[in-house]
């Protein structure tokens, strides 16, 4: 066999063997077309493998419209609910964001000093505590390790942030301050304690204070502790059989009417008075996304329907599969809001 042909060959055997890897539900979700309704998407997206799915979509000059598919609760087959509470993960890193602007606002917080300078407990403990700033911290240019990525961490989940702040104790920075960036919940842990020493309260007491009790919203809650779970979607992780909504991750909870009320707010500026927009601008982001175990969502606003889009789905795994079909779902949601906003 000539060199050509053998080439030929294993490039055929190398194609076949690429094509049995392919994600092909994933590639089906994407290329089938998207249907003329919501409803009709959302029953795509149960058939996609997802458990339940929530969704609440506010398009300016209409009324909230909300929606839920299959379960709240798999095994007792209860119906999936539209004001159902949810864990919403790391949603929540834009009410911190909201609070540090706020307590910046009014002079009790200053973005360029550095953790050391309000922690300095911490100097030694935490490599460049000196030379990481506050805005380092809400941008996620720290360099401060994610101890959610320390080994095992989500099968035995710390119990409140002075066990998790021991996790990565110690350990190297990723790299050095604002030279970078990297995902990472600890630079939250550490604001959350910032706002704390701040404010003078908890830190859900003071977004109460500022964030939720001026929105009118109150179906928003610090954690699992505070909450009747029969309210709580459950949630459900690939490969283990069981409900998992009862394990604590630390998550605040919320229903996704109240997300996109806080959502649209913080969107428009009606949020923030005298310097604040400017201040949160300059330090943080407006969309954001939420994943742990059983739990995964998407909260948007869509400056070209002016509209926000909140999505919950239940189940969840690590590798990427469920997120990606949850994109996709949202994703063709926004289409067709935006073809019937054309109509």
């Amino acid at each position: 066999m000539s060199k050509k042909n053998i080439f030929r060959a294993l490039l055929l055997v190398s194609t076949v063997v690429s094509l049995f890897y392919v994600p092909w539900p994933i590639v089906t979700a994407w290329l089938k077309p998207v249907p003329n309704t919501i409803q009709e998407q959302l029953n795509q997206t149960i058939n996609y493998g997802f458990d339940g799915v929530i969704l609440y979509v506010d398009v300016a000059g209409k009324p909230p419209a909300f929606y839920a598919e299959g379960w709240h609760n798999t095994e007792q087959k209860i119906a999936a609910k539209p004001n159902a509470l949810f864990k919403i993960a790391s949603i929540d890193k834009l009410y911190t964001a909201v609070a540090i602007t706020k307590l910046v606002g009014i002079n009790k917080l200053d973005l360029n000093k550095s953790l050391a300078y309000y922690f300095p407990e911490l100097n030694g403990k935490i490599e460049y505590a000196d030379k990481i700033t506050v805005k380092m911290m809400v941008q996620h240019r720290s360099g401060i390790p994610n101890y959610t990525n320390t080994p095992n961490f989500w099968n035995n989940p710390t119990q409140n942030a002075k066990e998790a702040l021991e996790l990565i104790k110690g350990l190297p920075a990723s790299f050095k301050p604002n030279t970078e960036y990297e995902y990472s919940n600890t630079n939250y842990l550490l604001l959350s304690m910032l706002i704390e020493k701040a404010a003078g309260k908890s830190k859900f007491d003071y977004i109460t204070e500022v964030i939720l009790d001026p929105l009118g919203v109150t179906n928003t809650y610090n954690s699992i502790k505070d909450i009747n779970l029969d309210n709580l979607m459950s949630g459900y992780y690939i490969g283990i059989n069981n409900d998992i909504k009862t394990t604590n991750y630390g998550s605040m909870i919320a229903t996704a009417e109240d997300v996109g009320i806080f959502l649209r707010a913080l969107n428009n500026g009606t949020l923030f008075s005298g310097t604040e927009n400017k201040i949160y601008a300059s330090i943080y982001k407006y969309n954001h996304t939420g994943l742990i175990p059983g739990y995964q969502s998407i909260a948007e606003y869509h400056k070209n329907i002016d509209a926000v889009v909140v999505q919950f789905t239940n189940t969840t795994d690590f590798s990427g599969y469920n997120w990606n079909l949850s994109e996709i779902s949202y994703n063709r949601i926004i289409k067709i809001i935006e073809k019937n906003n054309s109509k």
